[in-house]
């Protein structure tokens, strides 16, 4: 098997966007680190500096010409181990962008090397030629006798079977092998969804089985707006063995030996439910730390969704900082706010109870001339689930608190949600997550003891908007609701291939015909975590006013 001589430290950190002197100061911490562990270089992720994605901050001239300066600083005062980061460099020469997403390297006081970012995606939530020139050719840097073959993110997912179809016209990582390098090094700003970790692997290792090198994938990790970074980051032996691997969900920093083929090696997640439950409660705690807020305010119902929002708040940033609070009308059965109730007790978050009914008869005395002879609808159903924000709101206002809005996808995707009502927020926690599984969150979360009570998974989802409402009422049931979502949302599949899958051609048009009619709620949305492989957010581009039919 062949071998380098060289110990590398996997130095993944967590990025603030635009942070650049508490960026750097994380990476000087790492660099110590790292050469106390006797590393010869420290690898990090993707644009460490800026943090990743940087988006329209990089049309500001006062960060990149900070971001220099930062780097010059950070190569002046880092001495020991060569270090190769990503940071935003500048386009040397030639028409294009002004801007190249680069890795540098350096060592005692001096830049060595350069590498300039050559396959930039445009797809999901990637516009990286809105920003960036790319390189013509990847780069080898010579470090220890050791040729280093340098490679930014998506320099290494040119490779067969990893799309459907080519997009790009070149392969960074065969030209690297033919020009001689020893290792292939890869800094990376990879997106969290479920098991996108173990796809990076094995790409890794079909990597490695094509070109017999070994292979070192540093990710960037944390949460940015809508984005999670999940880590993970590896190093694979020249035979595709393991022998480095970073934690998931959280800063960390691995050594391996390349010499002799060792190295820390970290638990990866036991299940999807672990890794999404990890991935939102990193994605809570860092939205709303980045943002500059370390409490939340919670609207809980008494169903499943609430519930499991506040159990990932609690877990985020502690039940200190967690308010929920119960606001019942006429409609709400004493089940739903005692299950509240045992819910915030469980967690050990404050519990609040605000009775809705009064503010809601004044709204419809006061709405009645303008209604006068018409009969109660969804419109009554709306002014609850309004007031209910309203409420929330105050309190985020008074008590310094976010809101934590609590809708899936399932709901989102069909529009089954309230406008200024329930979607009111600063963050909508599970909006990428199906109603199926919630549940399967909510099971996860009680493997060791009841802590979402019981009765809360059991009960039929109801939005308590009307006497004895369910969401069935309006909603094919959430296994064939989800199925079909699936395969419209995040497959774009049309309704023909989805009623060839076997689903009932009348609920096939109407879900889709919610989804398309329910663009304008979506866009109006409060942010939301990103954890399947098509998300409504950044990734999703359709038009609000539009007339296509499926």
């Amino acid at each position: 098997m062949e071998r380098t001589g060289l110990k590398i430290a996997l130095a993944q950190l967590n990025p603030t966007i635009g942070d650049l002197e508490g960026n750097a100061r994380k990476i000087e911490d790492a660099c110590q680190q790292a050469g106390k562990a006797g590393a010869d270089l420290v690898v990090f992720s993707e644009l460490v500096l800026t943090g990743y994605p940087p988006r329209d901050l990089l049309y500001k001239p006062d960060l990149i010409c900070e971001g220099q300066k930062t780097l010059e600083s950070l190569v002046a005062r880092i001495q020991g181990p060569a270090v190769l980061m990503g940071h935003v460099g500048k386009r040397k020469n030639g028409a294009g962008k002004g801007l190249t997403n680069s890795a540098v390297v350096f060592q005692n006081g001096k830049i060595l090397a350069q590498a300039d970012k050559v396959l930039l995606p445009v797809y999901d939530v990637f516009d990286e030629t809105r920003y960036f020139q790319a390189a013509h050719h990847p780069v080898i840097h010579e470090l220890s006798g050791t040729q280093l073959g340098i490679t930014i993110c998506e320099d290494v997912w040119d490779f067969p079977g990893f799309y459907d179809q080519d997009i790009y016209h070149s392969n960074p990582v065969e030209e690297l092998v033919e020009a001689g390098a020893d290792i292939i090094l890869n800094v990376s700003a990879s997106p969290y969804r479920v098991g996108r970790w173990q796809t990076r692997r094995e790409l890794g290792q079909h990597i490695v089985a094509q070109y017999k090198k070994p292979f070192v994938l540093v990710n960037q990790v944390g949460g940015n707006d809508d984005l999670l970074f999940d880590g993970h980051s590896f190093a694979l032996s020249a035979s595709g063995e393991v022998i480095a691997q970073a934690k998931g969900f959280e800063e960390d920093l691995v050594v391996v030996d390349l010499e002799q083929g060792k190295g820390d090696v970290r638990p990866t997640p036991e299940c999807d439910e672990e890794e999404m439950f990890r991935g939102l409660v990193m994605g809570v705690r860092d939205y709303l730390n980045k943002c500059g807020y370390s409490k939340a305010v919670v609207g809980l119902s008494g169903g499943i969704d609430s519930a499991v929002v506040a159990a990932i708040a609690v877990e985020a940033l502690g039940a200190d900082n967690v308010m929920g609070i119960s606001m019942p009308s006429q409609y709400t059965a004493s089940q739903s706010i005692s299950d509240a109730e045992r819910l915030a007790n469980n967690l050990g978050m404050e519990f609040s109870v605000i009775a809705i009914e009064e503010l809601f008869e004044q709204y419809k005395k006061s709405l009645s001339p303008l209604f006068a002879g018409m009969a109660e609808d969804v419109t009554e159903e709306n002014i609850q689930a309004r007031i209910r924000g309203n409420i929330l709101m105050a309190a985020s206002n008074k008590l310094g608190s976010m809101v934590l809005s609590t809708g899936n996808k399932s709901e989102m995707s069909v529009g089954y949600c309230t406008l200024y009502g329930d979607m009111a927020g600063g963050l909508s926690v599970i909006s990428d997550v199906p109603k199926m599984k919630v549940y399967a969150l909510a099971n996860w979360f009680n493997r060791d003891k009841e802590i979402i009570p019981q009765a809360i998974i059991e009960r039929p989802p109801t939005a308590e908007l009307k006497p004895n409402q369910t969401d069935q009422d309006s909603l094919p049931p959430y296994d064939v609701l989800d199925a079909i979502l699936e395969g419209y949302v995040e497959k774009h599949g049309s309704v023909d291939q989805l009623i060839k899958a076997g689903y009932e051609a009348e609920v096939v048009r109407k879900v889709v015909r919610m989804v398309d009619s329910n663009e304008y709620k979506r866009n109006q949305a409060a942010p939301g975590l990103k954890i399947t492989a098509k998300a409504f957010g950044s990734g999703r581009r359709n038009p609000i006013a539009q007339k296509f039919r499926h």
